[in-house]
């Protein structure tokens, strides 16, 4: 049985390590983008939902208020 040559236990653990920085470099820059995508969505919401309560305000200022039972 012959050893694998020395080069193979430092070109193993090398391409492990830049495995793990090219891991960290791509998953933190997708973290980023996902991240600016949701507040951009919730920006929107909050947006939305202040139109519809401007329009929801208005149109109760023009009819009468509804009779209580």
């Amino acid at each position: 049985m012959q050893l694998p040559p020395s080069s193979h236990f430092i070109y193993i653990p090398a391409i492990f390590v830049l495995g793990i920085v090219l891991g960290f470099i791509f998953g933190s820059r997708s973290t980023r983008e996902a991240y600016r995508l949701e507040q951009k969505a919730a920006e929107e919401r909050a947006r939305r939902q202040a139109e519809r309560a401007a329009r929801k305000a208005q149109e109760g200022g023009d009819k009468p208020p509804a009779p209580s039972s």
